[in-house]
């Protein structure tokens, strides 16, 4: 029972893997700082409400149920933020989400096509991106990863693992630029 209770607690992405095929984490990434900031803000109206509960009289009990209403909105969206995982792996990538239903996406490595990266101009200034993966299913379950920190490196690891599985040509450099041809 409490290491079922666990998965609400923490994401387990470990649990994910295929350890018994070789399959190992390159990279796990947590969404960016940036999504918690509005979650953080609920919580502290919901503080703020507390402490307005003194001075509202008679109306203490709505200062209460606002109090536990917007903090415990916030509270949920903080630890839904945190249970956003995206996975790098040997042979593939995944997203896991969700508190109460856990939602799991997967694109393995042999088919992603095209990985785009989008960066709006305040992903720029505060280190954040946007993937946008092209796969070759037609339907695909992992389409979009919003809010990605250090988004240059995390493509970088993930053309790495794709080089490193073989699925790439690998070209060699000519000093005049020639390919030999």
């Amino acid at each position: 029972m409490a290491l079922r209770l666990s998965r609400l607690v923490t994401p387990q992405t470990y649990r994910r893997m295929l350890v018994s095929e070789g399959e190992f984490a390159v990279d796990e990434v947590s969404r960016h700082w940036v999504t918690r900031v509005v979650p953080a803000l609920f919580v502290v109206g919901g503080m703020a409400a507390f402490a307005l509960m003194p001075f509202l009289g008679r109306g203490w009990a709505l200062g209460l149920v606002a109090g536990v209403a917007l903090g415990g909105y916030g509270f949920y969206r903080l630890h839904y933020e945190y249970m956003d995982r995206f996975v790098i792996t040997n042979m593939r990538v995944f997203r896991v989400h969700g508190i109460f239903n856990q939602h799991l996406a997967t694109v393995p490595i042999a088919r992603i096509l095209d990985i785009s990266v989008e960066q709006p101009p305040l992903g720029m200034l505060l280190g954040y991106g946007h993937f946008v993966f092209e796969s070759a299913a037609q339907d695909q379950g992992l389409k979009r990863i919003q809010f990605v920190p250090d988004i240059e490196h995390r493509d970088l690891t993930i053309q790495r693992v794709i080089q490193r599985a073989g699925l790439r040509a690998r070209m060699e450099w000519t000093e005049d630029g020639d390919d030999g041809s």
